[in-house]
């Protein structure tokens, strides 16, 4: 979302006088990116061609953001918050947590932002999530729930931050606790409706789920273990159970006869409600290849579908440096 298109109220901004660490310290840690992917790409057709969010600066030159903001990019730009832009490579994206590493081309020029203790955060904290550009894009905001996420994408995250007011441009923001520390970078806006009253929300990625791979994604590109079963379908869940809402072209799911609407009953013989026990019982499966057994409900009764399942990264183009 560009900087024109969203404005932070005043009375949303953090108040420097409300912390006991630097403030403007803190946000001069976070860096705008400005990425293009191929027309070509696989997640052209859902994220767009032209991306842009932020990032935090984690070690001299190294940015931590959310990875759909950089996952098959073809050239990345990171503008630092004294105007100074330098163009960035992707170093990893880690389909599993849903972060990403840029590695600056130049020289930024930023101190980098130390982690937090995300484990530990305490509901009802006072926090910063931060998008490039200072105080005036900043919102400050309390911790409201620590629980799992499942998203459509295959995807699910046990521990997802949550915190309130919500943030207008969430992609790749930093969370910083009360200590000035990195908690989290933000990934969704979320909406969550109460008795005819609605709350915004952004869903955080904490930083206690980077520490355990970041090596690996530094070394590799990628973390040192099997890759997940992944099938290419987008599902929904609603008060009956789990639906199939759409597929990727070409993906195992569209190859093996899954179609959009069928819904999900079952995998490999274990009942399926909601997204969370979707996903779970997809990985239980095994790693990237082994074949997902689904019970699927349809107009005219269920079918049995067996999906050879794939490594998600296998369709998606890598990133090269120039």
């Amino acid at each position: 979302m560009a900087k024109d298109e969203w404005d932070i109220p005043e009375h949303l901004q953090p108040d420097p006088t409300d912390y006991d660490f630097d403030l403007g310290a803190a946000l001069g840690a976070i860096v705008g990116l400005r990425t293009t992917v191929p027309a070509d790409a696989f997640t052209a057709r859902v994220l767009g061609t032209e991306r842009e969010g932020s990032g935090v600066v984690i070690r001299d030159g190294l940015v931590l953001t959310i990875g759909y903001l950089v996952t098959e990019a073809e050239t990345i730009w990171i503008t630092a918050a004294d105007g100074r832009a330098v163009p960035g490579h992707t170093l990893a994206v880690d389909q599993e947590t849903g972060f990403g590493l840029v590695q600056a081309l130049g020289r930024l020029g930023v101190a980098p932002l130390e982690f937090g203790d995300s484990e530990t955060a305490r509901i009802g904290a006072p926090m910063v999530l931060a998008a490039a550009g200072g105080r005036g894009n900043a919102v400050g905001c309390k911790l409201v729930a620590r629980q799992p996420f499942a998203g459509y994408w295959e995807y699910l995250l046990e521990d997802a931050l949550f915190t309130a007011p919500a943030h207008p441009s969430w992609g790749g923001a930093g969370l910083i606790g009360p200590d000035g520390k990195l908690l989290g970078i933000g990934s969704l806006i979320l909406q969550q409706g109460e008795e005819g009253r609605r709350l915004d929300l952004n869903m955080v990625v904490p930083v206690h789920r980077l520490s355990p791979i970041l090596d690996d994604l530094l070394a590799y590109g990628r973390v040192n273990r099997p890759a997940r079963p992944w099938l290419g379908l987008y599902a929904t869940e609603d008060d009956e159970g789990v639906a199939i809402a759409s597929l990727a072209p070409g993906g195992p799911a569209e190859n093996s006869g899954v179609r959009t609407g069928d819904r999900v009953l079952s995998v490999d013989g274990a009942a399926v409600t909601d997204l969370a026990e979707l996903w779970r019982a997809v990985w239980a499966c095994g790693e990237a290849g082994a074949t997902v057994k689904m019970k699927l409900g349809r107009s005219r009764g269920t079918r049995d579908v067996a999906v050879i399942s794939s490594d998600r990264t296998s369709f998606l183009k890598h990133p090269r440096m120039h």
